[in-house]
């Protein structure tokens, strides 16, 4: 979950417009990049958070910046969506809000895609979780490759910190 030069500009401009950066993905080479953006509404819950409507919007400032100041130019594939049921984990605000809750995460150093309790983050840079056998470990945010909300079910309330 590397730090990317578009990612703090993005940010920025979805924030503005009243949403949440959920995820930024960018991939490609320079001269054709393909951008991924997930945004959301603060405090939302998921199916009430973002419509089509909000995503165009998004969309239309995103490219509008890329196209002028974000020094991309024309050529480039965006997509701007909401971050559905299965919602991103990336961000250090994320996973305090989120503590206690399951995630299925895959990390560097990490065997399998385990679903892990978020336990809790000592700082901005490392998050804390409870694996399946009951054991916990301490991750930098920057080796997490993926990390996914899972829906809660009754097992899951039951084993919250």
């Amino acid at each position: 979950m590397g730090a990317d030069p578009l990612l703090g500009a993005v940010r920025r401009l979805v924030t503005d417009l009243g949403f949440e950066l959920v995820e930024f993905r960018a991939s490609g080479p320079p001269q054709h990049p393909s951008i991924q953006v997930r945004i959301d509404r603060p405090g939302s819950t998921p199916g009430h958070g973002v419509t089509a409507t909000d995503c165009a919007l998004a969309s239309r400032a995103i490219e509008g910046w890329l196209e002028t100041e974000g020094g991309v130019g024309p050529r480039y594939l965006l997509q701007v969506s909401s971050p559905g049921i299965e919602r991103p984990v990336r961000f250090a605000e994320h996973w305090r809000r989120y503590q206690g809750r399951t995630v299925k995460v895959t990390a560097r150093g990490l065997r399998g895609h385990p679903r892990a309790v978020i336990v809790g983050l000592p700082d901005d840079e490392h998050v804390r979780l409870r694996l399946p056998d009951g054991s916990e470990t301490e991750l930098e945010l920057e080796v997490i490759k993926e990390a996914l909300l899972q829906e809660e079910t009754a097992a899951d309330s039951r084993r919250k910190p």
